[in-house]
């Protein structure tokens, strides 16, 4: 479908506007502004807007994107050729320095161009131009992370209403590039860029990626890396699982025995027994988590601390000897054991002030780290011994710490079943076999829990584990991962919806409004990463990388997860997306990412 008013509105960046006319007088009056502010009110991009707005999608001869943007048009003539005379002109925002420092961090590794900034407000040159325009006037149409996208003869520019939407344009603009634009090291070609306008927001604020820290430590170094990869399908969430029963992953200074004694384990293997003992043991000190959370904002990403209770527990008990019923600490775990395991004593008076003392010391110190609105305190999988009194003690002490300290508490979907603050964010793991019950008189406990916390006012992630747990195999040539929610092949986990995850099967009940998702999220999960994960580990068993489990695990799955929470509903479509995801492993093979190359997509 042709859109002439929108080639029209845009025509400046060409020197047509065939088949509808002339336009050589408006780029004309471009080349001879000095001033950014000149440019974008020469580009009326509101054409675009409102063709998105009215449902308008992608047409067939734009150029293919992951994700699918909301507003896609091919125009007729003149493209964008990235060259080592291309400046990037910004308004002289302040909250561009990021966006700035990473497109050229990318474009200058692959091409040797340096691309210098100017500030708009200066005497330059318009023609071969990368324009990045913040106008917060344009909230109200684009959002927090929407933008608008032009490309032509002239240059590229990019506006939106905050910096997060011009850096979520800026991925776009490196998709509309040459594959070899993500390459590490410096590549030779022509760096040319389709004309083509774009109106595109995100479908979900919170589309986020959690990574297992806990059970197999990652170092600083390969969670910048992970954080990387998910930026390039504009993730916008990760999720740190800090500490479970196999290991305490962050320095509090008020109890450094949580590190000196719970981060000597992980899943299978001890600091004493490693093959090669790192140079320190596995933690995060306080520099370094607060590098990790600069390095993502840096990304437009926020981190999600996660410190996991009342069960989960088992590198907190043996750091912390009062958290026991026995008053004895327990030995540092590195055991593959499930749900069950651990739990804090929550029995008596004396027990109860314990827990409420460190949880008030771990969280506070943990959200005075965290740049980002939110602390996760998880609550799954708790001992059926535990009375629901005891599991509330604990809800009502993790979260009003965390409201306490100023940030939203986020908790896994149990939590929903004791009393929890406004604003409380549910992360739903439930599976398809819960969404049978629903309706019935036999209606899971997952979803009487998700029921009490909608009644609540809650907010719902979506992390189904039949679709979304990372952790799972693709199929049965698969060597690492787990089994428990069956095989995850790639169609699997493009082939589900948000908006239905809690209705019944058939449709006819829904239990969650749509105002109360947030989001949805891909948990990686670092149990078996090892040959033959199925069983135990032995002396003779190989383990990846923690790198290579999370490139091949995570990818091409997390661009399933990225797309359902980017685009709208009506774009997705398994063909489409099997053809998207071809051209989107080229883009991960110049980036270094080892994807799983599943035999359900046609490589190239």
């Amino acid at each position: 479908m042709r859109h002439p008013g929108v080639l029209c509105a845009v025509a400046l960046l060409l020197a047509t506007c065939d088949p509808f006319g002339s336009s050589s007088a408006a780029a004309a009056s471009l080349q001879e502004t000095t001033s950014l502010k000149s440019i974008a009110a020469a580009l009326d991009d509101s054409a675009a807007i409102r063709a998105a707005k009215a449902g308008s999608g992608p047409d067939a001869n734009a150029p293919s994107l992951l994700p699918v943007p909301v507003f896609e048009h091919a125009l007729p003539s003149g493209s964008f050729t990235l060259s080592a005379d291309t400046r990037i002109v910004t308004n002289g925002s302040a909250d561009l320095t990021a966006a700035v420092s990473y497109l050229r961090g990318i474009v200058g590794k692959s091409t040797g161009f340096t691309l210098p900034a100017a500030n708009g407000r200066d005497d330059v040159r318009h023609e071969n131009f990368i324009v990045l325009d913040v106008d917060a006037s344009r909230q109200g149409a684009l959002g927090q992370e929407g933008y608008t996208l032009v490309s032509g003869k002239l240059g590229v520019v990019i506006r939106a209403a905050t910096a997060h939407g011009v850096y979520m344009g800026i991925q776009t603009l490196l998709q509309l590039l040459p594959n070899a634009v993500y390459s590490t090291s410096q590549q030779v070609g022509v760096w040319s860029a389709p004309g083509v306008v774009i109106a595109d927001w995100p479908r979900y604020a919170y589309r986020g990626a959690m990574l297992d820290v806990s059970r197999r430590f990652f170092t600083v170094a390969q969670v910048k890396h992970y954080i990387d990869e998910i930026t390039l399908l504009k993730i916008n969430t990760l999720h740190l699982h800090l500490a479970d029963d196999q290991g305490w992953r962050i320095a509090i200074s008020a109890l450094p025995s949580l590190t000196a004694i719970g981060a000597s384990t992980q899943s299978g293997s001890t600091l004493s027994s490693f093959p090669t003992v790192p140079a320190r043991p596995w933690y995060y000190t306080a520099d370094d988590y607060r590098g990790i959370v600069r390095y993502a904002a840096d990304r437009s990403i926020t981190v999600v601390p996660e410190i996991d209770g009342p069960s989960h527990v088992s590198a907190a008990q043996a750091s912390l000897a009062n958290l026991n019923c026995s008053n004895t600490a327990l030995q540092p775990y590195s055991g593959f054991d499930g749900p069950g395991l651990s739990l804090l004593c929550l029995t008596d008076p004396a027990h109860l002030a314990n827990m409420r003392s460190y949880l008030g010391t771990v969280l506070s110190s943990l959200a005075g780290m965290t740049a980002g609105p939110y602390v996760h305190v998880g609550g799954d999988e708790t001992p059926t011994g535990i009375t629901p009194a005891e599991y509330g003690d604990y809800v009502s002490a993790a979260t009003g710490t965390v409201t306490a300290a100023g940030k939203t508490p986020i908790g896994w979907h149990q939590i929903g079943s004791a009393k929890i603050p406004a604003g409380t964010l549910l992360e739903y793991w439930g599976d398809d076999t819960d969404r049978a019950t629903i309706g019935t008189a036999t209606q899971s406990t997952d979803v009487q829990d998700a029921v009490s916390g909608i009644a609540q006012g809650a907010k719902f992630i979506f992390s189904p584990a039949d679709h979304a747990y990372l952790d799972m195999k693709y199929s049965q040539l698969t060597p690492w991962g787990l089994l428990w929610e069956g095989y995850t092949s790639v169609q699997k986990s493009y082939s589900w919806d948000p908006t239905t995850e809690l209705s019944s099967t058939d449709g006819s009940i829904n239990l969650l409004p749509a105002r109360q998702i947030a989001g949805l999220e891909a948990p990686l999960w670092s149990d078996r990463t090892y040959v033959g994960s199925t069983a135990l580990p032995d002396n003779n068993t190989v383990w990846a990388t923690q790198q290579v489990y999370a490139d091949y695990m995570a990818f091409p799955r997390m661009a399933s997860m990225a797309e359902i929470g980017w685009s709208k509903l009506s774009s997705h479509d398994w063909t489409a997306f099997q053809q998207r995801l071809i051209t989107q492993g080229q883009r991960w093979d110049a980036f270094g990412v080892a994807f799983y190359r599943s035999p359900e997509i046609a490589w190239k």
